[in-house]
C-alpha cells in the first residue's frame, strides 16, 4: 500500500479526490470491497491528509519551501532585517580622519624616543663621579669645587661687590650689565625648569651647593648656561691675553662636563644649557644698559 505522502506527490489533487469519493460511494459499510472497518478508516485518513494538502495554495509544497528557503536573500546569514527597520538601511558613517587612532608611530616620535634612550644611556656611562664608590669617586671633591665656581650665588655676590667698589663709569657700566645678565639667566633657567619639569638622573646624589625649589629639576643645566654666558661676556668686554682667553673657554666646557660626571644632569641638559647661555648674551648685548638709556640707574650707583 503506497504511503499518503507518495500518493499525494504522485497524483494530482483533483484526481485523488474524485477516485476516493467514487470508491467510498461504490463500497458499502458491510461489503468486502470496503475492506471492513479498518479499511474504511485507512481511506478516511488518506482523504483527510489529501484534504489538508488541498487546502494549501498551489505550489506551496513544504519540501520545495525547505529547499528554496536557504536560497532566499532574506534567510541568508547576516541578512535578517531588524525589527521595525526601514526597507533599506544606510551603511555606518566612517569616522573622520582626526577621530581615528593612529597605531603606527611617526618617524619623528621614534627618532625622539631613540635620542632620549641614547641620552640616558650616555649620561649614566659618563657619571663616573656620581658617588664615592664610582669609578672616579676620588675626583668627586674636585668636581664639586667646579660646581661652586659655576654657581649663581658666588657670581652675584662677586659682581655686586665689584660694582660697589668700582669708581669708574666704564667699570660700572660693564658690571651693571653683567649683573643684568646673571639675573636674566636665573629667571630664564627657573622658568624653563618649571615648565619642562624633567627629573634629575637617578644616580644623582642631592648634595648640591645651595639649592632652590626649582633645582630638583634637570633641564636645562643652570651651570652650563651661566658658564657659556659669563665666558662670552668676559671675552667680549675684557682685554685678556690669549692664554687667559683659552682658560676661560676651557673653564666653561669643564664646568658643563662636570655636571654630567657628577650625575647632576643628562647630556642634553648641558648641551641645551650651552646654547641658551650663548643666546642670552645676544639678548644682553641688544639691551645693553648705558648712561644714555639707563641714566637713573647709573645716577643711583654714582650716589652710592
Amino acid at each position: 500500500m503506497p504511503s499518503p505522502r507518495r500518493n499525494a506527490d504522485a497524483r494530482p489533487l483533483a484526481a485523488a479526490a474524485s477516485s476516493s469519493s467514487s470508491s467510498s460511494s461504490s463500497s458499502s459499510p458491510g461489503s468486502p470491497a470496503g475492506g471492513g472497518g479498518g479499511g474504511g478508516g485507512g481511506g478516511g485518513g488518506r482523504f483527510e491528509f489529501q484534504s489538508l494538502l488541498g487546502s494549501r495554495a498551489p505550489g506551496a509544497d513544504p519540501t520545495c519551501a525547505r529547499l528554496r528557503a536557504p536560497e532566499s536573500p532574506v534567510h541568508r546569514r547576516g541578512s535578517f532585517p531588524l525589527a521595525g527597520a526601514g526597507p533599506s538601511q544606510a551603511p555606518a558613517a566612517a569616522l573622520p580622519e582626526e577621530g581615528r587612532m593612529d597605531l603606527n608611530p611617526s618617524f619623528l616620535g621614534i627618532a625622539l624616543r631613540s635620542l632620549l634612550a641614547i641620552d640616558l644611556w650616555l649620561s649614566k656611562k659618563l657619571g663616573v663621579c656620581a658617588g664615592e664608590s664610582s669609578s672616579w669617586g676620588s675626583a668627586r671633591p674636585l668636581m664639586k669645587l667646579l660646581e661652586i665656581s659655576g654657581h649663581g650665588i658666588p657670581w652675584l655676590l662677586g659682581t655686586l661687590y665689584c660694582l660697589l667698589r668700582s669708581d669708574s663709569w666704564a667699570g660700572r657700566e660693564v658690571l651693571t650689565n653683567l649683573l643684568f645678565a646673571l639675573l636674566l639667566d636665573l629667571l630664564l633657567v627657573a622658568l624653563i625648569k618649571g615648565l619642562v619639569r624633567r627629573r634629575r638622573p637617578a644616580h644623582n646624589q642631592m648634595d648640591m651647593f645651595v639649592t632652590l625649589s626649582v633645582d630638583k629639576y634637570s633641564f636645562p643645566s643652570g651651570h652650563a648656561t651661566r658658564a657659556a654666558l659669563v665666558s662670552r661676556f668676559i671675552l667680549n668686554h675684557l682685554v685678556l691675553a690669549i692664554p687667559l682667553r683659552v682658560l676661560v673657554v676651557l673653564w666653561a666646557f669643564i664646568v658643563g662636563f662636570s655636571r654630567v660626571m657628577l650625575g647632576r644632569h643628562n647630556v642634553t641638559d648641558v648641551a641645551f644649557g650651552f646654547f641658551l647661555g650663548y643666546a642670552q648674551y645676544s639678548i644682553v648685548d641688544y639691551c645693553w644698559l648705558s648712561p644714555h638709556n639707563a641714566r637713573v640707574l647709573f645716577l643711583l650707583w654714582n650716589q652710592q
